[in-house]
This record gives structure tokens, sequence and C-alpha cells, in this order.
């Protein structure tokens, strides 16, 4: 009996690990567009959000949103919100692959998609989602001196949760889960 339950429970184990929210948590996915330019500088493309939306107002993200049933993945869902938010075509976007899942407070379980698009790119935002489309160089964002950590009291209360801010870059500032994302994949590139 023992042999056989081990055997079930090394069966059960075996599969990619995936993020598990003790509260009902939408998929969405973000779509973070990287472009070269001049050669060898690699920019990441974000959005300022606009004063009329019902949440986020005026905040820095990645084009993304929550996903619809007809999404077959979070490709799709990033693709999707970027053609509808930022003018960017599927087929301009060459999908490397996605970061880890992101769960936030706001009950959003965030899936990043990394995509390379070539530059320049005619943008044609939403008026009614972006106020603008703008690029920081990844270097600019791996560079510690740009980082700060403010701690908060987490949404039930218990403890201190970090949150990261970067400073300010031409009047934006990239704080939170879209903070969290950079620093995700500045990890994953050895940068951080």
């Amino acid at each position: 009996m023992t042999a056989d339950f081990l055997q079930l429970l090394q069966t059960a184990l075996d599969r990619p690990s995936r993020t598990e929210a003790e509260w009902d948590a939408w998929p969405a996915a973000v779509l973070i567009p990287l472009y070269e330019a001049p050669p060898g500088v690699w920019h990441v493309v974000f959005t300022l959000r606009t004063e009329d939306l019902g949440f986020h107002q005026g905040q820095v993200s990645f084009p993304g949103g929550r996903a619809d049933p007809g999404d077959p993945d979070p490709a799709a869902t990033a693709l999707r919100e970027a053609e509808e938010e930022i003018g960017l075509k599927p087929e301009a976007v060459t999908v490397l692959g996605q970061l880890d899942e992101l769960l936030t407070v706001t009950q959003y379980r965030i899936t990043p998609v990394v995509g390379v698009i070539a530059w320049p790119f005619p943008f044609a935002p939403s008026i009614h989602e972006v106020a603008e489309v703008f690029s920081v160089p990844l270097d600019w964002l791996a560079d510690p001196a740009n980082l700060d950590i403010q701690y908060r009291t987490s949404p039930i209360g218990v403890r201190q949760i970090p949150v990261y801010y970067f400073r300010e870059f031409e009047g934006k500032v990239i704080w939170g889960a879209t903070a969290r994302i950079v620093l995700d994949l500045l990890t994953r590139l050895g940068l951080k």
C-alpha cells in the first residue's frame, strides 16, 4: 500500500506549478512589448491609462485585461487586448513566452506575455482607455538606483507587504503589479 501511495503521490506532483488563490480571481493577461532601437538598446512599451476608467485611472500599465471565454490561452488574451488598447495587430508581435502568473489584491490572476515588435510602430491608442503609449529603456529599468520599495499594510491587515516603485521616468511612475512584472522580467534576464 505504501509504495502504491508514494507512486500515486509522485505522479500527482509531477506537473508544472500553478497559482491557487484562496478566493476567486479573474484570469487576465498583459502583453510586455519589447523593441530594439538603436541596435543593442532594448525598450519596454507601457501605457498610461486615461482618467476616465473605472479602475487604476492615470496609472502606468501594460496593454492587457480580463480573459474572454473565447480566448484559447493567455497569449490570445494579451494580443487581443493590445490590439484593442494600442492598435498593435497580433501579426506584428513575435510572442516569445510568458512570465509567472501574478495574483493581485484586486482579484486578478495575470499572465504576463512577452513579445517583440518592430520599431518604429504606429500605435493607435484607444482614446477611452489609453492616454499615452511610451517606452522605457530596459537598462534604465535594470538600474537599482531607479527602484524603491515602500511597505503598506496588507488588505487583510495582518502584515506589511512590499510595494515596488520605479523612480519617475519622464513624468510617469511605474509601480504596483506593473513594477512586479517588470522585476520578474529583469530577474529572468539576469539583470536584477
